[in-house]
């Protein structure tokens, strides 16, 4: 009775032993997040290779280690629930801990790497033996230290100085990714310099390690899954009636959260007149039989990785307008042009200034960027349009490894539509790869 128990009752996947195909433990009580036999399923009928955690997480851990090094800091603390997650693949309460900071890490130049979790939860960190030391103690937000944020600020400040002194001896260059006032006049105030950690994680992250991308590649393969049902239902019921904005965009939640994916950091889907001018997000409003639905995902998937592709999609048994199938093609030449151009040793300012230029009529209404950095989120680079750049700001070249998603808005000013699509691609040693599989709408790409 006690092995059928063992067997069927406490592991996550029956089939497997101590481990699942990532080399997370196969315990149903485990604490680690991650994916479901849903999506362990759908890989290994996709044929996708799972990667090794432990090696992701340790080569993570060495690649910021050496960015300290290199640039000859003592030590790099985060408050980022992204880089706490890029720096020890720990979570907790991750969009709650963004707007009330309670958790920080301390990775020192010598390797040595602390995490002050919220007092009731260290159990949440301690499957990772990168992680040498649990602490508490980093909250002084206002709303849980109120008028004492001042002394509480000063007492984590005492505790980084003693950990600093221990493994960073006399270096007193911090790099700080973001902090709030009382925590910055306290770490001065014990003699750290203050710099920028931020440049420090997200050069670091920009360039994606082997597992990362099997890991990424997982994440893609389960949000178009969950695409696609949100497709269907969309598909299937819009020309019924009385199918709201918000109905459709919680199919993609709930199939993002059934594989194990985590959040969704926007609303951006809009449909019919609301996508022009883009940026409404979605609402109560009935989507109508024959009108487009247009969508970005900013979504966070399995293993923490960022999902970030748009569509837009012809809902309805009429034929799109003529400027309709226009634009979506002018959308497509965007991007197929600027994807052509990213290869190893193309410069920032090559892809800003170079490449397929926007119709007049789309131009007021371009979206932010011709496209960016991807990884636990949308990340550094930034690839602006000419007229967004500043100088000096992204002296940069592609290099293999890194994963950019290209844009493109194509939003008639004053009209009564946007298009709106997007791909992830990976830059190869040779030139780049598109990691986006999900089809264009027949329909708008005149098929």
């Amino acid at each position: 009775m006690t092995e059928t128990y063992a067997q069927t009752r406490r592991k996550i996947d029956p089939s497997r032993g101590e481990t699942l195909g990532d080399g997370s433990p196969n315990d149903n009580d485990r604490v680690e997040i991650g994916p479901t036999q849903l999506a362990f399923g759908e890989w290994v009928a996709a044929g996708l290779e799972l990667p090794n955690l432990d090696r992701m997480r340790r080569a993570r851990w060495e690649k910021l280690t050496q960015a300290l090094v290199s640039r000859d800091y003592g030590g790099l603390l985060m408050f980022d629930p992204l880089n706490i997650r890029y720096a020890t693949d720990t979570t907790n309460m991750q969009v709650w801990n963004m707007h009330n900071p309670f958790r920080a890490c301390l990775l020192c130049a010598d390797g040595h790497m602390v995490m002050w979790e919220y007092k009731n939860s260290p159990f949440l960190v301690t499957f990772n033996p990168l992680v040498k030391e649990l602490r508490s103690g980093a909250t002084f937000y206002y709303n849980s230290t109120g008028d004492k944020g001042e002394a509480a600020a000063q007492g984590f400040a005492a505790q980084v100085d003693e950990i600093m002194r221990a493994h960073s001896g006399t270096n007193r260059r911090l790099a700080v990714d973001k902090i709030m006032v009382h925590g910055l006049r306290a770490l001065e105030r014990e003699g750290f310099e203050v710099l920028e950690g931020e440049e420090v994680t997200e050069r670091t992250r920009a360039i994606k390690t082997a597992d990362e991308m099997l890991a990424m590649r997982c994440a893609s393969l389960a949000c178009e899954a969950s695409i696609a049902e949100m497709e269907r239902f969309a598909r299937e019921n819009i020309p019924l009636g009385g199918v709201s904005e918000d109905a459709i965009w919680a199919e993609l939640h709930r199939g993002n959260i059934a594989r194990g994916g985590e959040w969704i950091e926007t609303r951006l889907l809009a449909s019919g007149p609301r996508t022009n001018p883009w940026f409404q997000e979605c609402g109560p409003r009935i989507v109508q039989n024959n009108e487009i639905v247009a969508f970005d995902t900013d979504l966070i998937g399995a293993y923490g990785f960022c999902i970030d592709i748009s569509r837009t999609w012809w809902i309805g048994d009429a034929k799109p307008s003529n400027a309709m199938i226009s634009a979506h093609a002018h959308a497509m030449d965007h991007i197929r042009d600027h994807q052509a151009r990213l290869k190893p040793g193309v410069s920032i300012r090559e892809l800003v200034f170079g490449g397929h230029k926007l119709e007049d009529q789309y131009w007021a209404q371009k979206y932010s960027c011709k496209m960016h950095g991807v990884g636990l989120c949308d990340e550094w680079p930034y690839v602006t349009y000419p007229d967004g750049w500043m100088e000096g700001a992204f002296d940069a070249v592609l290099e293999p490894g890194m994963v950019l998603c290209v844009e493109a808005l194509v939003s008639p000013e004053g009209g009564d539509f946007s298009i709106k699509i997007e791909d992830q691609v990976l830059i190869t040693e040779t030139g780049c790869e598109n990691l986006t599989r999900y089809p264009f709408d027949p329909q708008l790409s005149g098929a």
